[in-house]
């Protein structure tokens, strides 16, 4: 279904930058449905979660500063990379690797709202908004933090008060990868625009941007890998840092950042479902 989700965005790129203003919803809705389907009694948080925080906050902002002096926006670019929350869709493949897909929800859950509160924060710093620093960090973490805190608390009331509609969400959990298609295609469409707007002007710094969330996406596997190794979980190690949310990831990238920065959650993509791939194979060869 990815591969479609971009090729459509890649064919009507002229077209899809309509739907652009539905993307912050989508997201909402599919972070909701992830989190209704939580049994918060399996929720347990360890040391490798720190671990895994830790790398993916620290090395962000390590990676945008060691970047910066050589080229902005392609520090923007990865850097963007590292600090995406995990993806929605990370418990599913979780599963079928037969992780421990708990452990995978509980950090998906940390990563979603530390991001919340960093991006704010580093965005208003690095970004291209005119807003002086205190005004746009209030702004942006009002959309970001919203954005990913909300459907977090609506699931607790929706539990607590509502179990009913609660049950009713949960069945519909599967729309979901519906709602990630779609999304998908609109910020593909919207990167694939913007970069034949530039022309060949910028053509050498996509190519690094691409070249470089290859790199990260490979050291991004392979950490949480070796990390989850240690503690016993190691497809939850390595899905939880690896798989990024690309969509929230794009998002953020044109909205705060240099547009031109979205190719390297755009080609991340590309470069995490190779590794999925690769690793359900491996997986169901070996069964």
């Amino acid at each position: 279904m990815m591969p479609i989700a971009m090729t459509m965005g890649i064919i009507l790129h002229q077209y899809v930058g309509i739907l652009s203003p539905l993307i912050p919803y989508l997201i909402f809705v599919m972070l909701l449905l992830t989190y209704i389907k939580l049994s918060w009694r399996d929720i347990r948080f360890t040391r490798m979660h720190l671990w895994l925080i830790v790398i993916q906050l620290a090395g962000s902002i390590g990676i945008y500063f060691i970047l910066n002096p050589i080229n902005t926006v392609l520090a923007q670019g990865v850097m963007i990379c590292v600090l995406a929350p995990t993806a929605t869709s990370a418990p599913v493949i979780t599963g079928m690797l037969k992780g421990n897909v708990a452990s995978l929800t509980a950090y998906s859950l940390i990563s979603n709202l530390s991001v919340a509160v960093v991006a704010p924060l580093l965005f208003s710093y690095i970004g291209y908004n005119e807003l002086p620093f205190f005004s746009s960090l209030l702004e942006i973490a009002q959309r970001v933090g919203l954005l990913l805190i909300a459907p977090f608390v609506l699931t607790i009331l929706l539990n607590k008060f509502l179990p009913k509609t609660s049950a009713f969400l949960q069945s519909k959990s599967g729309l979901s990868f519906y709602l990630w298609s779609i999304a998908l295609t609109v910020v593909t469409g919207r990167t694939v625009q913007f970069v034949i707007d530039q022309g060949k002007s910028h053509i050498g710094v996509e190519i690094a941007i691409a070249a470089l969330a290859f790199v990260v996406c490979g050291m991004q596997f392979y950490f949480g890998r070796k990390i989850g190794r240690k503690h016993d979980d190691t497809v939850a190690g390595g899905q939880g840092l690896g798989q990024k949310n690309t969509v929230l990831a794009i998002w953020m990238s044109q909205m705060y950042l240099n547009p031109l920065s979205s190719i390297g959650p755009g080609a991340y993509v590309v470069w995490q479902n190779i590794v999925n791939s690769y690793q359900v194979w491996r997986k169901r060869k070996n069964l």
